[in-house]
């Protein structure tokens, strides 16, 4: 069952879930990974930076002028970890990857490219291991133009169907296999590769079904720190531990702005086909989520009617509730999205998705 994108609850929620198991796979399958990546000179220079990398052709502008390239240089570990990220859909059960045989980078890449990935499964075998078996990958990064800008090959550890961690939310323990073909996790485009889906089109949703967004989110202290700086909210509340302190908190407060987006942030996983949001109400902050605690999301679909004046969509009403690792509610709200038809035209096939 692991080409489904859900697994059901024992109370009737759908699981969202990744990955395929060990016996999934077969060698020549091809995957094509989606959604890509547009890389900025910004991640170029802060992944430069923060691992202290001396080479200064990936942010030095000045000096890059004067090489060949005469731009600065996407630090090649950017295409490294980009290409294991957009894969992680399909290989989200690898236990581990345990050798690369060879990482090439075959064109340059700068800031502004789109970066997409590619995975053919070349070899299979047991590995010795009961909860697992060994697959060997080549994948390839390719650019907004479809050029290969890297080929990887490389080993991994995947679990065998019913073994390794459940991955499910903690108050979950119990899972069932969901075969239902609205929620096929790829589709098989005209040369026989499968292509990763993101999302629900407006027809695949029923009212009454409840969506388990996964994987949960840890907020630490540091984040929001940085959240509360970048929006100009400047309150000792959210980022000084001092007088934090001195009002006898344990440490500094969350800006909730923040975790209302990323409530919102993990939805995406299911209404990933959404054209816009049309809006929140009934917004209620519960409590306040501490630093460090764990936020998890579910989402309701209420209603389901198409759009009187966009004939290609229609408009969803959702109520999302968002707990913390106690199972205490934090904060709910209902939402409005437009979403696609999949009957009608829209920009997926045409972007390669």
């Amino acid at each position: 069952m692991s080409f489904f994108a859900y697994s059901r609850t024992p109370e009737g929620h759908l699981l969202e879930r990744f990955g395929l198991d060990f016996e999934d796979f077969a060698v020549g399958q091809r995957f094509v990974h989606r959604p890509g990546v547009t890389v900025s000179q910004q991640d170029n220079a802060m992944e430069s930076l923060d691992t202290v990398n001396a080479a200064m052709i990936h942010y030095d502008a000045h000096y890059s002028a004067q090489t060949s390239w005469k731009l600065p240089l996407v630090v090649s570990t950017i295409t490294l970890q980009a290409l294991m990220g957009l894969s992680s859909k399909t290989f989200a059960r690898r236990q581990r990857v345990t050798r690369f045989d060879s990482i090439a980078m075959t064109s340059p890449v700068f800031g502004g490219d789109t970066l997409y990935a590619e995975s053919e499964v070349l070899l299979k075998r047991e590995d010795g291991e009961s909860e697992t078996g060994e697959v060997q990958v080549l994948g390839q990064v390719f650019n907004e133009k479809g050029k290969v800008v890297a080929k990887v090959t490389y080993w991994a550890r995947v679990y065998k169907r019913g073994c390794g961690p459940v991955q499910a939310p903690l108050h979950v323990s119990e899972l069932q296999a969901v075969e239902d073909e609205r929620f096929r996790s790829h589709r098989i485009d005209d040369q026989g590769r499968h292509v990763e889906q993101t999302g629900l089109f407006f027809e695949q949703f029923q009212p009454g079904e409840t969506f388990l967004h996964w994987p949960c989110r840890t907020l630490t202290a540091q984040e929001g720190m940085t959240k509360a700086w970048r929006s100009m909210n400047w309150s000792p509340d959210y980022h000084d531990m001092a007088w934090a302190d001195s009002q006898g908190w344990p440490q500094v407060r969350l800006p909730q702005a923040w975790v209302l987006s990323v409530a919102t942030a993990m939805t995406t996983r299911t209404f990933g086909r959404v054209v816009a949001n049309l809006g929140w109400t009934d917004v209620q902050m519960h409590r306040d989520l501490e630093a460090g605690d764990t936020l998890r999301s579910q989402s309701t679909v209420l209603e389901t009617r198409l759009s009187s004046s966009r004939p290609n969509e229609g408009i969803l009403t959702v109520r999302t509730e968002s707990f913390d690792s106690a199972q205490r509610l934090v904060l709910g709200y209902v939402r409005n999205l437009l979403v696609y038809k999949a009957s009608a035209p829209s920009p997926y096939l045409m972007a390669g998705y």
